[in-house]
């Protein structure tokens, strides 16, 4: 069994939570109750989240393929209970999560990993149809939309976006034609355009982010405190826990703006570094599930390529909101940010991809030899 374990994606992903405890322990320095209770919580996290590796990883695919229905209707469910007053907290304006005792639950972090299971059981279930009956789009891309929706009414439109990428991403790797994937890709992108104009603060932010320096101590303070935190990182860095812009400069800087502080603080070479684990991490996944879908597992490798494309995509958005190539979305960096419901989403999608591998290397029956149970083997 110890055999068929992906060594190499569980050592990125224990480099990933390594840097990720520094750096939450460095940058929650001058927060509320200082760096030993956000570490100390973190420690809880990071443990839980090797309890759901384990859990996830002892879950046969099969039974992820049978249950991929009732998956995306658990992820409705939640996403619309999270509205109901009453049973969500309204946080900044925004309903996004239920207070589950000690726990603050995020039903759209959950919803992630539930969409995942949902779009490869479609593809796995179209089979190659997909690819000559555009009408098989209709059902999976209709659930999407409902899940969009309620998604968007938390409001939520970093994660609203980062769905619909998913959708596509996975659909197109299933087979789906490209000119209706590229239909897909048009009519979702004018939608997603038409939602972004909307709303009077959406436009601040598209404002803000093609000129963060007119406004820095407005709309424009939190990308212009982290351009300030690349600056001042420079090549080699300050060094760890020498960074200053996290000291009641930076909002966020623990969670959502971590990358800044990593570039302050470890300086370029960090930073690159750190992007380059998170490549060979999507990569790695990607490679398995080339192998499987080469292996006519088309269920397996959707779900690793799904787990790989959500990784990745939530990577470049939040890097890219740090560095001012993308407006500001409320999207952690994997594995890296403080949020246990985020840590233990991506590492569920880990460990999707290390159960896929781990089926890839299960050995082959060993016949029997007795006739009489070589023939009730075929029958089953």
């Amino acid at each position: 069994m110890i055999a068929r374990v992906d060594f190499s994606l569980v050592t990125v992903w224990l480099v990933l939570i390594v840097v990720g405890t520094i750096m939450v322990s460095s940058a929650s320095a001058s927060l509320e109750g200082g760096a030993g209770y956000y570490l100390a919580k973190h420690g809880v996290f990071v443990f839980g989240s090797l309890v759901a590796i384990a859990a996830i990883v002892c879950i046969p695919l099969r039974l992820w393929e049978i249950m991929h229905v009732p998956c995306l209707l658990l992820a409705l469910v939640l996403c619309a209970l999270v509205l109901v007053p009453g049973v969500s907290q309204e946080i900044n304006g925004s309903r996004r999560w239920m207070e589950l005792g000690l726990i603050r639950f995020q039903p759209a972090e959950a919803a992630k990993f539930l969409l995942v299971v949902f779009l490869a059981g479609c593809v796995a279930r179209a089979g190659d149809a997909l690819s000559t009956h555009w009408q098989l789009l209709l059902k999976p891309v209709g659930l999407v939309v409902i899940l969009l929706a309620l998604v968007l009414s938390q409001p939520d439109f970093g994660s609203v976006v980062l769905f619909a990428l998913l959708t596509g991403g996975i659909l197109f790797l299933g087979g789906a034609r490209l000119r209706d994937f590229l239909l897909l890709a048009v009519l979702g992108g004018v939608a997603l355009a038409a939602v972004a104009v909307s709303q009077p603060y959406r436009v601040e932010r598209l404002m803000t982010f093609l000129d963060p320096w007119a406004t820095p101590f407005g709309s424009g303070y939190q990308l212009t405190q982290a351009l300030i935190a690349f600056g001042s990182g420079g090549f080699l860095g300050l060094g760890i826990g020498e960074g200053v812009q996290k000291l009641f400069y930076l909002p966020f800087s623990h969670n959502d703006f971590i990358y800044a502080v990593i570039a302050e603080e470890l300086g370029l070479i960090g930073a690159v570094a750190v992007l380059a684990v998170f490549a060979v991490l999507t990569l790695r996944i990607c490679r398995i599930g080339r192998d499987a879908v080469a292996e006519r597992r088309v269920f397996a490798g959707m779900l690793a390529y799904g787990a790989a494309l959500l990784l990745g995509l939530q990577t470049v958005f939040n890097v890219g909101v740090n560095t001012g190539v993308l407006p500001t979305k409320g999207l952690t960096l994997p594995f890296v940010s403080f949020g246990g419901n985020s840590l233990l989403v991506c590492s569920g999608l880990v460990a999707l991809a290390l159960r896929v591998h781990y089926e890839r290397r299960r050995p082959p029956r060993t016949p029997s030899r007795e006739p009489m149970a070589e023939v009730a083997d075929v029958a089953a």
